[in-house]
């Protein structure tokens, strides 16, 4: 038989296929072989060893496998039917997601999504747990499980979402009965959200789920490519951050910042990762930053001991010991809670009203006037200078980042809905306009960012920063000479943080 898995110079379907949703994207075959390399390739010598993937798609991490094993067993397997016979029926097997990505993954990998017609490369022994059409692609629609207030026990899913599919991986308490077996390798891109009225960052996440749920199978490797917005936490994902940064059997990482250079036309707020978990290996991590193609690797462990989180960016990490050497307070004291007058950013203002004793509002997009006696929150900073900064921002514009939108003096009077927050009050506006002098510097901003990985940039973003003297006004150069930094560690700033330039408020 003429098997298809020979390397030849034909186009790769897999290259073609269009992402089915933004939840759920196609892997492409660079990244899958990428992923692969992670493993000890020994193992695609041997003829035992069991590989899953539990959230199949287009098949190409089974595709890809399917290829290192029929090399690798050619000497114990000489003949080729045989070779893929076994292969096919005892060391390959996949959960889809979808009854359209389970034939879509058999067409990849045998050929044809009906493992009986003649097109498929190989023969089937019966299986209970498989149906006769299905070969070792496995699919079933498990459907939700809803508890008294209508909220999926597995997956948090709504009841009133009828939309959102119930995949059948992050669906049961005992993963490894849905295919009564144990597995050496788990790898997967996983579903990365469901569909709860938000988007991106705020939707609610699916992928640490299937993460969890691959360990609970004790596989001896875990590889699977995920949204990099754990790092922050936050949206349910602070459990599993803490879970995984203390787990010491991550022992590869390569980070993404820009989702594009790992997914080609992919834009994911925050970035993607994709690690290697060896259950039988405990140690530091060997984290590999991507930018485009320029990489950094070092070994460290995930949460570095000064700052008790994970730090993104190798080369950041020399910066920020030298500024937590001189043990500063952090800027964040400065930084006001989420709607630090009480307004929700749907209340606008009235553009005519603007009576004796009424307060500027600077709300979504707008600019407008309020009664002073509806205001409840915070009034002791009223009458006071303020510098307001936009709550979000985007996280995955185009390097080098800006990653703060610029802020703006509120002048006495004034007051702002949760679009903002409030960075301090003070008596005279030359302090306030130190304090955005501050945060217009390269070196602010790069310090929010390393906390920063999604748009939303809550005070706890700010934490890293230090604490200055506001009589003054702040420059980069001023900042770098304070702290001691090195030419090539200007040059990482320069090459991850571009300038800020600010502009009179006319409304302040």
């Amino acid at each position: 038989m003429n098997y298809p898995f020979k390397t030849n110079e034909k186009p790769d379907i897999l290259l073609c296929l269009a992402n089915l949703s933004e939840d759920e994207i196609f892997t492409p075959p660079k990244t899958a072989n990428d992923m692969l390399d992670l493993l000890p390739q020994n193992l695609f010598r041997n003829p035992f060893a069991r590989f899953l993937d539990p959230a199949c798609k287009s098949g190409v991490f089974l595709r890809e496998i399917v290829k290192r094993l029929n090399i690798g067993l050619a000497d114990k397997i000489p003949d080729l039917q045989e070779r893929i016979n076994h292969i096919m029926n005892h060391q390959v097997f996949g959960i889809s997601v979808t009854e359209l990505t389970a034939k879509i993954t058999r067409r990849t990998v045998y050929c044809s999504m009906n493992v009986q017609l003649p097109y498929c490369v190989c023969n089937f022994t019966r299986n209970e747990k498989f149906l006769p059409l299905e070969g070792r692609i496995h699919f079933r629609d498990s459907g939700h499980v809803y508890d008294k207030k209508g909220k999926c026990i597995y997956c948090g899913a709504k009841q009133k979402e009828e939309e959102t599919l119930a995949y059948e991986f992050i669906h049961t308490k005992s993963p490894e009965e849905i295919l009564g077996m144990k597995f050496d390798v788990v790898i997967s891109n996983p579903p990365y959200q469901m569909s709860d009225g938000g988007f991106g960052a705020s939707a609610k996440p699916l992928y640490q789920l299937f993460v969890e749920q691959a360990k609970k199978l004790d596989p001896k490797y875990i590889v699977m490519v995920i949204p990099a917005r754990w790092y922050a936490g936050g949206k349910g994902l602070d459990d599993f951050r803490e879970e995984m940064l203390s787990d010491r059997r991550i022992r590869v990482l390569h980070d993404y910042p820009n989702a594009n250079d790992c997914f080609s036309g992919v834009q994911i707020k925050g970035g993607v990762c994709y690690f290697l978990w060896d259950r039988d290996n405990e140690g530091d991590c060997e984290i590999i930053n991507h930018s485009g193609k320029n990489t950094s690797s070092m070994i460290r462990p995930l949460v570095d001991k000064d700052s008790h989180m994970f730090i993104r960016h190798n080369e950041a990490i020399s910066i920020l010991q030298k500024v937590q050497a001189f043990n500063e307070e952090s800027f964040a004291g400065l930084v006001s809670t989420l709607k630090p007058f009480g307004l929700r950013t749907y209340i606008k203002g009235d553009k005519n009203l603007q009576l004796y004793g009424d307060l500027k509002l600077y709300g979504n997009k707008s600019v407008g006037y309020v009664r002073r006696f509806n205001i409840y929150h915070r009034t002791n900073i009223i009458d006071k200078y303020k510098v307001f900064i936009s709550r979000a921002y985007g996280a995955g514009d185009s390097f080098p980042h800006q990653i703060l939108n610029k802020p703006f003096i509120g002048g006495p009077g004034s007051i702002c809905s949760e679009t903002y927050l409030v960075i301090g009050a003070y008596d005279d506006k030359e302090t306030a306009q130190n304090v955005i002098s501050y945060i217009a510097t390269k070196f602010f901003r790069f310090l929010v960012m390393l906390r920063k990985n999604t748009q939303d940039a809550t005070s706890k973003v700010y934490s890293l920063v230090p604490m200055q003297d506001f009589s003054r006004q702040w420059t980069d150069s001023d900042l770098y000479a304070k702290y001691g930094l090195t030419d090539s560690e200007i040059a990482f700033i320069d090459s991850m943080i571009r300038p800020m330039n600010l502009k009179e408020d006319s409304n302040s």
